[in-house]
């Protein structure tokens, strides 16, 4: 089982961000009131899920690496408590690359942080400015290199098909990326997500973002640069230098395992004699505070059928059809998406191929129509 925090604040709002979030300014009170509400949800999400071995904490947001770090300390110990704690437990934690932040690495380490993912998005200047990143190229640089001293893993992001991007700007990107020494990459596709300022710039036409052809041969590139150094593509957008060095909490999600979600707007999924439940936390950190706005929601069968699919998808594994089998898919669809080359000939997995992972929405459409 998986724990996952929300931290919904940010000391600036990025244009492209469609999260739960808010400005952290003026903010200090209630995120000291929010810790304390985040512990006491898991203690009473702990009556839900019984006895289970804790394979990770994922502090995720936001920006909990504003957080003070004793708070994220107190969290860990507190699902370590609730919890039996594997012995690889993997504790990570998102951070931004502004020196202020990465000057505390050492003590979220010292409070049990042994994994950090940090938002590095681009390694180039006028990039940075265009995503609205509070951080400049060579800052996010001495913040990767500050997070490999403090923590035995790291895990950087980086976004890609950016107006105007180039296959060979990209490609010298990522190297000097995978320069930097992370054993994990997430390399995203830059989406323009509704109600986002992008979303509005594109529609006033101030933002032009590649079209379908351009954007697919920067995935291409990302798959070349990456596996060229080492690194397995994993899952759709997580490279990884080994097995080891895998994201354990994000395949909690796609293995279709529980995890619990704490924090505003946090979801969660946990498994009961009754059938498999999802958890929505109240998105307002007001609310979350007085313990109010939050539902639970039995699944059916068949949604917890499709949400296993789509995530099983996603990874070079699948999903077993066992799994899925209350979706009665029909054998002749999957025969001629096995035709395409765009799942794998195989009876008792559902794996995409590697085409079909980069046209994974057209599969999946395709198998749940």
């Amino acid at each position: 089982m998986g724990v996952y925090v929300h931290w919904p604040y940010c000391a600036r709002i990025c244009p492209y961000c469609d999260f739960n979030v808010y400005r952290a300014r003026g903010r200090e009170a209630e995120a000291r009131a929010l810790a304390s509400a985040i512990i006491a949800d898991l203690r009473a999400q702990a009556a839900l899920t019984g006895p289970r071995e804790l394979v990770s904490v994922f502090f995720g947001g936001g920006t909990p690496s504003l957080m003070d770090p004793a708070w994220a300390g107190e969290i860990v110990a507190e699902a370590k408590r609730l919890w039996s704690p594997a012995a690889d437990l993997e504790v990570s934690l998102e951070a931004n690359p502004t020196d202020a932040e990465a000057d505390r690495f050492a003590a979220f380490a010292d409070a049990g942080v042994n994994r950090l993912s940090l938002g590095l998005q681009a390694l180039d200047d006028e990039a940075l400015k265009l995503l609205g990143r509070n951080h400049g190229a060579e800052e996010g640089r001495r913040a990767a290199r500050a997070a490999a001293r403090a923590f035995p893993r790291l895990s950087v992001d980086l976004i890609y098909a950016r107006p105007g991007q180039t296959p060979q700007a990209w490609a010298g990107e990522l190297a000097a990326a995978l320069d930097l020494g992370p054993e994990h990459v997430s390399p995203y596709q830059l989406t323009i997500e509704a109600g986002t300022a992008f979303d509005r710039a594109v529609r006033r036409g101030t933002i032009v973002p590649p079209a379908e052809e351009p954007a697919a041969e920067l995935f291409e590139t990302t798959q070349a640069v990456l596996e060229a150094a080492g690194f397995d593509a994993y899952e759709v957008s997580n490279h990884a230098r080994g097995e080891a060095a895998r994201s354990r909490h994000n395949l909690v999600y796609w293995q279709g395992l529980d995890y619990v979600g704490v924090g505003p707007g946090a979801h969660g999924r946990i498994t009961t004699p009754e059938g498999r439940l999802a958890t929505f936390a109240a998105p307002r950190p007001a609310d979350y505070i007085e313990g109010a706005g939050g539902s639970r929601e039995r699944l059916t069968p068949v949604e917890a059928a499709e949400e296993r699919l789509l995530g099983g998808l996603r990874i070079a594994e699948g999903v077993g059809r066992d799994e899925i089998a209350a979706l009665a898919l029909p054998e002749g669809r999957i025969a001629h998406l096995v035709e395409l080359g765009l799942l794998a000939d195989d009876p008792s997995r559902l794996r995409a191929t590697a085409e079909g992972r980069r046209l994974l929405d057209a599969v999946t459409r395709a198998l749940l129509a």
